[in-house]
């Protein structure tokens, strides 16, 4: 079996069974181009049913050279992915990753804004701007609702129930979900849907897409990136900040005002609890207070 074909079969099987979507598909595969890499340019002829960890091992090192521990963590991890379908389709015995260490790395805590940040956030967005109107919806959809990227670009209008309170949100793998959507969003989404959108002729598969470009189309994930940014520098944001900011925010606030971690589980469709509980790293003094206020030893 030819690296490539194995790689083009795996891709397959990511897609179809597993519902991911090309873009988690290409961060799967691409370290698996660079080990296909790293064989030509050593002249080394294995195909992937035979390589052995010895190999893996060498390819690893290689790699450890040039990145951090937690990039090393992340290319382990994305071999075995693919080794174990490489089992679990007959094509070998083992696995050859088996044996390979993983680095030590701290859990990473993601950035998030203050309240006073996003509100400065906000009042950057220059409504007098044909796309003003526009931009401050979309930030106070994300921040709402705490959805990814990808999860608003293919925002809907019939995703919106509006009369119920929620909007339907497809994430990773297609899973799809119900998200309560605060009443600041809905007034923004509203107002931008009848006022500015409604005077933009969708191009044919977009005239149900939420969020359009002043050409018709639906915004890419880059654009969104571009918003945000544009906005951190006008308001001397001394930090990186990126649409993922937002979300993070979104969950960091609900779980100091007092939410319920599960709740929070499900609004951002976590699928382990394991994932959200990293928010509860953010703010030590959320913990304090739980115990100071449920903990039956007054």
């Amino acid at each position: 079996m030819k690296w490539q074909n194995a790689i083009n079969d795996y891709r397959l099987f990511l897609k179809i069974e597993r519902g991911l979507s090309k873009n988690t598909i290409d961060s799967y595969t691409r370290d698996l181009k660079k080990l296909n890499l790293f064989l030509d340019e050593n002249e080394i002829i294995v195909s992937p049913t035979k390589i052995d960890g010895e190999i893996v091992k060498q390819f690893i090192y290689e790699v450890a050279t040039k990145v951090n521990p937690r990039s090393q963590s992340r290319i382990i991890s994305g071999l075995r992915s693919f080794f174990d379908y490489m089992v679990f389709e007959d094509y070998r015995v083992t696995n050859p990753t088996d044996l390979l260490e993983t680095p030590k790395i701290g859990r990473k805590l993601p950035d998030t804004l203050s309240e006073e940040q996003i509100d400065a956030l906000i009042t950057a967005i220059d409504l007098s701007h044909p796309q003003g109107e526009r931009n401050r919806t979309i930030i106070e959809t994300m921040y709402s609702c705490g959805l990814r990227v990808g999860e608003l670009v293919t925002l809907k209008i019939s995703d919106l129930f509006f009369e119920e309170g929620f909007i339907r949100v497809l994430g990773k793998g297609n899973k799809e979900r119900f998200v309560p959507i605060h009443e600041t969003a809905k007034k923004y989404i509203s107002i931008y849907k009848n006022e500015i959108r409604n005077k933009i002729k969708p191009k044919k598969g977009f005239e149900d897409t939420l969020f359009l470009n002043r050409r018709g189309k639906g915004l890419t994930r880059q654009m969104v990136f571009l918003i945000i940014k544009d906005l951190a520098e006008k308001i001397d944001l001394k930090k990186k900040i990126s649409p993922h900011t937002l979300r993070h925010s979104f969950a960091t606030h609900l779980l100091k005002g007092g939410a319920d971690l599960r709740a929070i589980q499900q609004m951002l469709g976590h699928e382990s609890i394991t994932t959200t509980e990293i928010y509860v790293h953010l703010d030590k003094s959320f913990l304090q207070e739980v115990v100071a206020k449920y903990h039956p030893r007054k």
